[in-house]
């Protein structure tokens, strides 16, 4: 494989290719140069290669090449220039259309020619046989043979270019005008079954859309011009398939058209939502859906009467008798009586389905949707002043058959009317979308209701009528049409009549009188009075003479009744033994028919597996026989190249060439020219790496084009598979919307179901919340009460520690600091510091005396106690009285206060409280004028505080609990007795 530096060099020999006749050569070295990633990037040249590549592609009708091709061209200029995309499809185009109208210029019957069901088949065997056998071809079979390939490479081109710009955000007015050229062709040579996979693909293309919404330059429907021109397409579509006559797939594209809508939430223009309408009219028309039918009709009349300002009085009346004339057309009587549950089901599914696309609801709410029915249909038409608008004869038409009762002439009088009616109708001038009107299509469906109201006023005034007198009154059909139309009536309960042809009488009833009801009640009348008759007259039973005659006669007849029964009894056993016997032996036929044909599969298996053996076998032995004589002539060829001209050995021809021989023949050439054969290995050598290099530069595009295939077919493949598991989705989601449907008559009893057994499991439920809250709350108090014994334990662990660390920094500072400075600093401060614990103390026993107060007032008893905070002796004295009522309130109190209110004598020495510190040494309880004073940067770390710490905490202690600043060595206040701890609130209230 040559590879261009330049792309121009490779248009270039393409073109010197195409000169000398080799457009295959040619057009695969374009092929190498497009998807070579060496040439990613897009320059004008390429551009030009692409035209030549399409010309190519187009003469020698390669769609998979175009399409590859057309596939790497939009990857390199998707990004920088998608307009040459445009210009390269839009060539490739004009030249696939230009042939096919070449070849169809070229065929003198274009009917015949086309006379193909599916482009996209191969040729027939019966086709093949017949073109081989007949010595000379005709004419049709040489118009098929020069027709049918350029009009399969055109709808492959549509399809190609359709599949490359399907996703292009950039490209989408060329995807539409694809789309439009595609429906043409179609119709210019009738291409239904093109037309509707067309169809399928540009619906596949949307689905797509609209499920991976991530994709890079995808189109967005929500802006308008994407809409409008998504739109365009489906209303040509549409087109397209009336004027086919494709009936099934012109709903689907309505289905469509309202889908799209639907996903945008936008309603068309009035002009577009005339031609659905239209169009809508003749599917509904044709389909037999007489009530459909006529709800588009007069969603038709409304939007022309709003939109159309031109729409002149002539074409106005033509419309609105088009429309009451549509609505009478419906059958009077309802068609699901006596249906089925999923017949109901069914058909109010449709008619929602219906009412969303007739009423066109983009939202898909129930309560939001109209119930269709005819005499709500005809009432709206009379309220709106549709009537109104139509011709004499449509009103005379209406009021005849909806509201006079003429049981003998409605039909003579209505067969004029008739007869006038199917006479109106031809072109509007001034609806463009509405070509043609003609009332003629409701003649039939009028006379049939004609007759059905003929039938229901005679069945009120007669009970019985003569055949022929019924059918001189209906002048529209023959009595057996007649009486295919009263049998439907009746089926339905429109009308009760039965027709007795031995007598030729038509016997009208009663509906209320025809009941099961009423019969049921008669025929226990009728039996009631009959037994009161036999009980007032009873019947004398006269004896017969043939008895007195005959006196044997009834045993006789009892006997011979029995030997014929019993004889029919033994009849049937034969008959059934004989068919018995019968199937018995084709049993055993059969048996032995099957097994004998197992056998004889089972010897064909085997000698097709032996005789693949044998052949397989013999396959690789010509192939290992056919690659040594390979290797030996090439080994031959070789040997030959490095023997001197003068000294070749000759070969014989009946000497058989081996490899073997061979060898010893290079071997001997060899050992006589070594010196020369040194040099030879060296160009041997060379030549071989050449070789090489030029085998792999050769192979890389190849494997290349393989590998892209491969995606291409992978990808194809991905495509159907999918395709297939959104078609079992849709059956397995509509299968369970019929079980969904099926099951919902059992919702009310499901409910109760439910509601019994979730109020037994609230109650057990209720009842194991209210046990597992009181489990919580134990643990959590349990829990509560071990975090405070910690936090205790934590607290004082850390104090001591802290107490240590302070005492060490305080020793090494007095060591430091000079003692000169160290007393005067100690005096003031000691004076200072004694005057406010004055104070505080002062300020506690004044609290503690109304505190104690208060509580004597509380709880009604008088203790007899110091009259003055100034006569109390000591603070040991009191404290016993302070733990009393802080027990009493339920307060923690210390376990030295506790253990000082039991018992007035101390705690050993030997056994410290928990909760206060261990007694100090001698030097620590030594008078305050004796002790060393902390440093300026341990006023605030010790145990002392100032006045504004004494004020801000109070006499309870700090803020964190600890206790006062008076229990702490060298702290204010400090005497031989420390002060007890009291803390003012938990850890816990802290946190609050």
């Amino acid at each position: 494989m040559a590879h261009f530096v330049k792309p121009e060099n490779a248009l270039k020999r393409a073109e010197e290719l195409i000169n000398v006749g080799q457009k295959q050569d040619a057009l695969q070295a374009l092929h190498n140069v497009i998807t070579s990633k060496r040439h990613r990037a897009w320059q004008k040249s390429l551009e030009k290669i692409m035209f030549k590549y399409v010309e190519l592609c187009v003469d020698m009708r390669k769609g998979r090449f175009a399409k590859d091709g057309l596939i790497q061209y939009r990857i390199v200029c998707q990004q920088v220039n998608v307009s040459s995309l445009e210009e390269v499809i839009k060539h490739f185009m004009h030249l696939s259309t230009e042939k096919a109208e070449q070849a169809r210029s070229q065929a003198q019957a274009l009917e015949e020619a086309l006379d193909v069901d599916d482009l996209e088949a191969d040729k027939r065997p019966e086709d093949l046989m017949l073109s081989y056998v007949s010595g000379e071809k005709g004419k049709d079979r040489s118009d098929r043979e020069l027709v049918t390939p350029w009009f399969k490479f055109l709808w492959e081109t549509y399809r190609t270019v359709l599949e490359i710009l399907r996703n292009n955000s950039k490209l989408e007015a060329l995807y539409a005008m694809t789309a439009h050229r595609a429906f043409q062709f179609c119709k210019q040579y009738k291409r239904t079954t093109e037309f509707r996979r067309l169809c399928e693909i540009i619906r596949n293309h949307l689905a797509n859309l609209n499920k991976y919404k991530d994709q890079r330059d995808r189109p967005d429907l929500s802006a308008p011009e994407t809409l409008q021109l998504y739109l365009d397409t489906r209303f040509e579509q549409l087109k397209i398939a009336t004027e086919l006559g494709l009936w099934q797939e012109a709903f689907r594209s309505v289905e469509d058209i309202h889908g799209l809508m639907s996903v945008v939430k936008k309603t068309p223009k009035a002009s577009l939502m005339v031609v659905y309408y239209a169009k809508l009219t003749e599917i509904f028309r044709i389909s037999g859906s007489h009530l459909y039918h006529a709800y588009v009709w007069f969603k038709l009349f409304s939007l022309q009467k709003s939109f159309n300002k031109n729409l002149s009085q002539k074409d106005l009346q033509l419309i609105a008798s088009s429309v009451v004339l549509a609505a009478l057309s419906v059958t009077p009587y309802d068609q699901t009586v006596g249906a089925s549950h999923l017949e109901l089901e069914n058909a109010k599914e449709r008619n929602l389905r219906m009412a969303n696309l007739i009423g066109f609801n983009l939202e898909s709410k129930l309560e939001n949707r109209e119930v269709f029915s005819r005499s709500s249909l005809l009432t709206e038409l009379v309220s709106k002043g549709v009537l109104g608008c139509a011709t004499q004869e449509v009103k005379d038409l209406y009021h005849l058959l909806e509201h006079e009762f003429l049981s003998m002439d409605v039909a003579l009088k209505t067969q004029p009317l008739l007869t006038k009616i199917s006479k109106l109708g031809g072109k509007l001038a001034s609806a463009s979308s509405v070509p043609e009107v003609q009332l003629s299509h409701y003649v039939p469906a009028l006379e049939k209701l004609a007759t059905l109201r003929l039938l229901k006023q005679v069945s009120q005034v007669y009970q019985t009528m003569k055949i022929e007198s019924l059918s001189q009154i209906i002048p529209f059909f023959d009595f057996s049409m007649v009486e295919k139309i009263s049998v439907d009536a009746v089926r339905h309960k429109f009308i009760a009549l039965k027709v007795d042809h031995m007598k030729g009488v038509v016997m009208f009833g009663s509906m209320g009188l025809e009941s099961d009801k009423f019969r049921d009640h008669l025929t226990l009348l009728a039996e009631s009075l009959s037994k009161a008759r036999d009980m007032i007259y009873p019947s004398t039973k006269k004896v017969s003479k043939l008895s007195e005659v005959l006196p044997g006669l009834g045993e006789i007849i009892d006997k011979e009744h029995k030997r014929l029964l019993a004889r029919k009894s033994i009849i049937e056993k034969r008959k059934e033994e004989q068919e018995r016997q019968l199937l018995e032996m084709e049993r055993e036929e059969e048996s032995k028919r099957q097994m004998l044909q197992k056998k004889t599969e089972e010897a064909e298996k085997k000698r097709l597996a032996a005789m693949f053996e044998q052949q397989r076998a013999e396959r690789i032995r010509k192939e290992i026989e056919e690659r040594e004589l390979e290797e030996a002539q090439a080994l031959l060829q070789e040997t030959e190249k490095h023997l001197k001209r003068g000294k070749k050995k000759p070969i014989l021809d009946g000497e058989k060439l081996t490899k073997q021989t061979l060898i010893e023949r290079a071997m001997t050439e060899q050992l006589k020219e070594r010196q020369e054969q040194e040099k030879r290995l060296q160009k041997v050598a060379k030549t071989m790496d050449h070789l090489e290099r030029a085998k792999r530069e050769e192979a890389a595009p190849l494997i290349e084009a393989a590998f892209q295939q491969r995606l291409v077919e992978e990808k194809a493949l991905h495509e159907h598979e999918q395709q297939m598991e959104v078609e079992l989705s849709r059956q397995r989601h509509d299968g369970d919307l019929k079980e969904k449907n099926r099951l919902a008559r059992m919702l009310e009893n499901k409910m109760i179901f439910q509601e019994r057994v979730i109020n037994c499991r609230q109650a057990e439920f209720d009842q194991r919340r209210v046990e597992r809250e009181d489990r919580i709350k134990q643990i959590i108090l349990a829990r509560k009460q071990e975090r405070d014994i910690k936090r205790k334990k934590i607290f004082y662990v850390r104090s001591e520690e802290e107490r240590i660390r302070k005492l060490r920094e305080e020793e090494e500072a007095r060591k430091r600091e000079e003692a000169e400075r160290r007393r005067k600093e100690e005096a003031e401060r000691r004076a200072k510091l004694d005057e406010i614990a004055e104070k505080q103390r002062q300020r506690e026993r004044e609290l503690e005396e109304k505190e104690r107060l208060r509580r004597e007032a509380l709880l009604g008893k008088t203790n007899e106690g110091l009259s003055r905070p100034s006569e109390l002796p000591a603070r040991s004295s009191t404290e016993p009285a302070a733990a009393a009522p802080a027990l009493s309130s339920g307060k923690y109190v210390p376990k030295f206060r506790r253990e000082k209110t039991e018992s007035s004598s101390p705690a050993p020495a030997s056994e410290p409280d928990r909760w206060t510190r261990p007694a100090l040494s001698e030097s620590d309880r030594r008078p305050v004028g004796s002790r060393a004073p902390p440093s300026q940067s341990d006023r605030w770390t010790s145990g002392s505080r100032g006045p504004l710490d004494s004020d801000r905490f109070g006499s309870g202690g700090s803020s964190r609990g600890l206790a006062p600043d008076s229990n702490r060595p060298g702290g204010a206040g400090n005497t031989d007795k420390p002060e007890p701890w009291r803390p003012s609130r938990s850890r816990n209230q802290q946190r609050g």
